[in-house]
């Protein structure tokens, strides 16, 4: 909506609005809850992290009673599926969600008033003239304009241009596995060795490096990344005054003067980026933040990584140097709760319907360690085979991504699965969905070049027999298939695409396929 400038009024405040979507009764929903404000770890909610229900009536109620984040996924029986979500929010409005359904109808709410501490108004405000964000209706007959939508970019326009060319990649990530105690000189160098190997772009230091590492001696491991054909990406949080956060560094990105004085820092340094943790909330208050640190960051040829955040609106069109939100219960969930390893397949066959359906999402996935922690012997256990893992690094997409590997995993994983991880890209040119049902399995392509991958996981408890069209292959060519065999152990072979450009897939329960042309 665009409001004009009228009888002399300059600005608005929206304490409001009517716009709603309504459905018809026999719709089922698939759907995450937004939080209680101010709850979880250091009282860091609402962060997008919270579990899906899928296919559920419109008279289940929330969670918690706030209603839903986007997106919000909804099935209409027989006659298809639509998509509803928003894009184009920047510092000129705060960041929206779906109340409860009343009769079918969902309304757009506001942020709640405790939201990031209960500072900053739940009430946007902007000049005129001026608009809302946009509101997005993706409908189909089937899935795949769901999952094949462009329009989060379509309709929205950069706001500032920049000079700096930034380069996507991958990167290693030790805090995934290790946790705190790895963010120390030692460690670092070890993972910084792993991403040389692997041909990775980047290493991200997580947590803490502030104390245990310290600003003197990171120009000393910057150089020595570098040295070795890697660049460094350096975690901050976003804290001020919202939480209760202490891994540092802290109050640095909240203050123009602070976070200003610490980008030239990291630009004199040599780093590529920063990942900027523990937001609050999605007041309008908030969105200005984030659009303050990338122009900042952009101002000093930092790219940026959001975690613990709200949902990317259109970010990656409008901010040059954004490369990725996390905004979902990620692969850190994996490490802190057996009741997540054993839903991971699950959740993995809603994100491509869903969540990463409207943006990217910083997932930091593909574990090759079988237990989930430092030493692969001990903590949580995976569920999902090998190939399933290799199959993430396909279906979820974000522009720079963080993978799980461990330098453990030079020895002990399979040979077939880190040569993949070698090549596999993390930008792509096309995506098409093959097949899948929310919550089930999916069977992705995507495009890098001119390189096609198909990507298929499977969440059921029975082994998933497919014959697909996939047009996008060349008949009569060879593609690489990675598979699982009978004992769930990850094969690779050379298979024909037959001249029908069809191709008979297995899907193990837990397991995976990908093919490469």
């Amino acid at each position: 909506y665009t409001l004009p400038r009228e009888d002399d009024k300059g600005s608005v405040r929206v304490g409001s609005e009517k716009t709603g979507f309504r459905f018809p009764s026999h719709t089922t929903t698939f759907l995450t809850p937004q939080s209680d404000a101010m709850i979880g770890w250091k009282r860091t909610k609402p962060s997008y992290e919270e579990e899906y229900q899928v296919d559920a009536p419109m008279s289940v109620r929330s969670q918690f009673g706030h209603g839903y984040t986007f997106p919000c996924l909804f099935r209409v029986g027989e006659e298809g599926w639509v998509l509803v979500s928003e894009t184009g929010v920047d510092s000129r409005y705060c960041g929206s969600r779906l109340s409860d359904a009343h009769d079918g109808l969902y309304s757009i709410a506001f942020p709640m008033y405790d939201e990031n501490n209960g500072n900053g108004t739940v009430e946007p405000a902007f000049a005129l003239p001026g608009s809302t964000p946009w509101r997005t209706i993706t409908v189909g007959e089937d899935l795949r304009p769901i999952v094949e939508t462009t329009v989060p970019w379509d309709v929205v326009e950069p706001r500032y241009a920049t000079v700096h060319e930034y380069k996507m990649g991958r990167g290693t990530w030790s805090w995934i596995l290790w946790q705190d105690g790895s963010i120390n000189y030692d460690d670092q160098i070890r993972y910084i060795d792993l991403a040389a190997v692997m041909g990775y772009e980047y290493v991200l230091v997580d947590n803490w490096w502030d104390k245990n590492i310290g600003h003197g001696r990171m120009k000393q491991l910057v150089d020595y990344a570098r040295g070795k054909g890697v660049d460094v990406f350096l975690w901050y949080s976003s804290s001020g005054y919202w939480n209760d956060i202490e891994q540092g560094p802290i109050n640095r990105m909240d203050n123009s003067v602070i976070r200003k004085r610490e980008m030239r820092w990291l630009q004199s340094l040599g780093v590529k980026g920063i990942k900027v943790d523990f937001f609050g909330g999605d007041k309008q208050e908030t969105m200005r933040l984030y659009e303050e640190i990338l122009s900042d960051a952009d101002d000093h040829g930092l790219m940026v990584i959001f975690h613990g955040c709200t949902l990317p609106r259109g970010w990656e069109r409008m901010y040059p140097n954004y490369v990725g939100s996390e905004a979902v219960l990620a692969s850190e969930n994996l490490v802190f709760n057996q009741h997540f390893c054993d839903n991971e397949a699950f959740n993995a066959c809603l994100h491509p319907f869903i969540r990463n359906a409207v943006g990217s999402m910083e997932f930091g996935g593909v574990v090759l360690n079988k237990r989930l922690n430092r030493d692969n012997n001990g903590g949580t256990v995976r569920r999902t085979t090998d190939i399933f893992q290799l199959a993430t690094s396909v279906l979820f997409q974000n522009p720079i991504q963080n993978f799980a590997l461990a330098p453990n995993n030079l020895t002990d994983a399979p040979r077939l699965c880190l040569d993949f991880m070698k090549k596999v890209p993390t930008t792509w040119d096309e995506t098409r969905l093959v097949d899948g049902y929310p919550g089930r399995y999916v069977v992705l392509a995507r495009r890098h070049g001119d390189t096609w991958y198909v990507a298929a996981i499977n969440a059921m408890n029975e082994v998933l027999n497919l014959k697909l069209p996939l047009p996008m292959l060349k008949a009569g060519e060879n593609v690489s298939l990675y598979f699982d065999d009978k004992k769930l152990q990850p094969q690779q072979k050379a298979e024909k695409v037959k001249a029908d450009s069809t191709m008979q897939l297995t899907v193990r329960p837990m397991g995976g396929v990908v093919l490469v042309q």
